[in-house]
């Protein structure tokens, strides 16, 4: 594989190609605008989501939510925690906002605990926009070594025939 030196790197000719050819497509207006950009509001709201879900004794007291309503005694009897730890969790989920209590109308000692369905469909909608494989972009170069062979592309795009027969000597 024959390789060029520029810029104190060295680039292959198959990487001087790759750049080449996103440049004229770029310039053809072949290349997507970003999907479906995140807000930096959904971007703090997902990170402090993550957070709270991110302790494993809570993604399980979630998990088991999302089976049906529970309370404290039934969460602590399946997980085997005690049931001030089931309680600290149960504490931080609701204030996320991710889950509901409901407190029993015969005897309020007793509270409920379940998912909250409009705080988990906008988490479900934040969560699948951000990982959505359609926003990664291909690397737009502006530094480096290879945006100096994008300057070459820009150079002779009036010509591509000429470039890619270039590239390929």
């Amino acid at each position: 594989m024959k390789r060029d030196k520029i810029g104190g790197s060295v680039l292959t000719n198959f990487a001087r190609r790759d750049i080449v050819q996103f440049k004229l497509n770029y310039e053809a207006g072949q290349i997507m605008e970003i999907v479906n950009p995140i807000s930096t509001d959904e971007v703090q709201r997902l990170g402090h989501w993550l957070k709270v879900l991110d302790d494993p004794k809570r993604l399980r007291i979630f998990n088991l939510l999302m089976q049906g309503v529970q309370c404290n005694c039934e969460l602590g009897d399946l997980l085997g925690m005690p049931r001030n730890l089931v309680s600290h969790h149960l504490n931080v989920l609701r204030q996320a906002g991710l889950i509901d209590m409901e407190r029993d109308a015969l005897d309020a000692r007793w509270i409920y605990y379940s998912v909250n369905p409009a705080a988990l469909t906008e988490l479900n909608q934040v969560f699948s926009a951000f990982f959505n494989p359609a926003r990664i972009q291909p690397r737009q170069f502006c530094c480096g070594p290879q945006a100096a062979l994008s300057n070459l592309a820009e150079v002779n795009a009036a010509n591509p025939v000429d470039v890619a027969l270039s590239l390929n000597s």
